[in-house]
């Protein structure tokens, strides 16, 4: 359904076009939203748990996907934009996570404001969750 534009990403990123990159990058695109491994591994089970973890940390590297940390606890993954490259991601943007689907998405347009550490801290990257309930879960279809 998305091969041309999964192909077409991994040829970028400079990576082998296999099976299971693909079709991880069809999940995420087919999606619109944050996605967790465990999730993966129920929509593509014919490729192991190891193979999807090292096909996710290797679009971690290339900058294809980036971390979405869920109040849960737990680890989801969502594609980048443009901006992200190899070993540098720019994805210090809100996370939204609605309260009746659970779905977590990116909101691109609003940046992590800037913070300011006291003397002797370092900054490494800040995440924003921002809860509620999204537009499809109250009948809204608009974007």
């Amino acid at each position: 359904m998305h091969t041309k534009e999964a192909d077409q990403l991994l040829k970028q990123s400079n990576l082998r076009q296999t099976d299971c990159r693909r079709e991880v990058i069809c999940v995420f695109l087919s999606r619109q939203h944050a996605v967790s491994q465990p999730e993966l591994e129920q929509a593509l089970h014919k490729f192991d748990r190891v193979t999807l973890y090292r096909t996710l940390n290797t679009f971690l590297t290339k900058g294809i996907i980036h971390k979405v940390l869920d109040d849960t606890g737990s680890t989801k993954y969502a594609l980048c934009t443009g901006e992200c490259t190899e070993h540098h991601h720019e994805d210090e943007h809100v996370h939204f996570k609605c309260l009746k689907c659970e779905n977590i998405v990116c909101i691109e347009a609003v940046s992590v404001p800037a913070i300011s550490l006291p003397t002797g801290f370092t900054y490494v990257d800040a995440s924003l969750l921002v809860r509620g309930i999204c537009n499809l879960c109250q009948g809204n279809n608009e974007s």
